[in-house]
């Protein structure tokens, strides 16, 4: 689980990642304006072409909810009633709602996608602070491939290791494949390629978990006795000195 578990989270950063790296986000949130269409016909319209089209100003509009329609409001407009407009405030969070005259007709619908603002909100968020906590050094080396080169390469040999010492029972530090995790940590191998190879190394260490020779628990009694012996060694023999 050490070896697998970190190595999975490591996948999952690569992956992250690889996301910022190649879909940057625009210093200016968006705001919910852009999040906002009109239903027109079987499509949809966004809300500041739609009141461009009509001639219109967002602040002669009226908004009411729709009865069980989720995020769709009725939107009605006359400039000279005392409606609230669309949005209210410098930091727009939320639509405004109106009082709306007995009578009076909704001129369209308007759907806001708040699922969609909600998560502009955190990707934009966490792209920022990415940029501003990222190792500048590394993001250079690895921008030309996508992902993090360094990252992907421990991640592979973790892997490896796992399943080695899963099946053998024994940690083998120096790797055998040492030209193959070089060219991984050069960028040398496409990103899609890596995540494959990822995915068959997960499988293995899946498969050599099941079949593994090792206890399903440490010997405490052995690794105690082991670590008396070798403090005994190191503190009163002379060449532990």
């Amino acid at each position: 689980q050490t070896f697998a578990g970190y190595a999975a989270a490591q996948i999952r950063k690569a992956r992250g990642l690889n996301k910022k790296m190649n879909h940057p986000q625009p210093e200016m949130r968006k705001p919910l304006l852009a999040f906002c269409h009109v239903l027109v016909g079987a499509g949809t319209q966004p809300l500041a072409d739609w009141l461009q089209s009509q001639g219109w100003e967002a602040a002669h509009c009226g908004l009411s909810r729709m009865p069980h329609g989720h995020d769709l409001y009725a939107l009605y407009y006359d400039p000279e009633a005392d409606f609230r407009g669309i949005f209210t405030g410098e930091e727009v969070q939320e639509v405004s709602l109106s009082s709306i005259p007995k009578g009076c007709e909704p001129v369209a619908h308007l759907y806001v996608n708040r699922d969609g603002y909600k998560r502009h909100g955190r990707e934009h968020r966490e792209y920022w602070d990415w940029v501003a906590q990222r190792n500048e050094s590394r993001y250079q080396e690895s921008q030309g491939q996508g992902y993090d080169t360094k990252n992907m390469m421990h991640t592979f040999r973790l892997l490896q290791m796992a399943e080695e010492i899963l099946r053998t029972g024994h940690i083998r530090v120096e790797r055998p494949n040492r030209e193959e995790l070089l060219a991984i940590r050069a960028g040398a191998i496409p990103y899609e390629e890596l995540l494959a190879r990822v995915e068959a190394l997960l499988a293995d260490v899946e498969a050599a978990a099941g079949q593994s020779p090792l206890p399903e628990a440490p010997d405490e009694a052995r690794i105690e006795a082991t670590l008396v012996d070798i403090r005994s060694q190191w503190y009163f023999s002379p060449e532990g000195r």
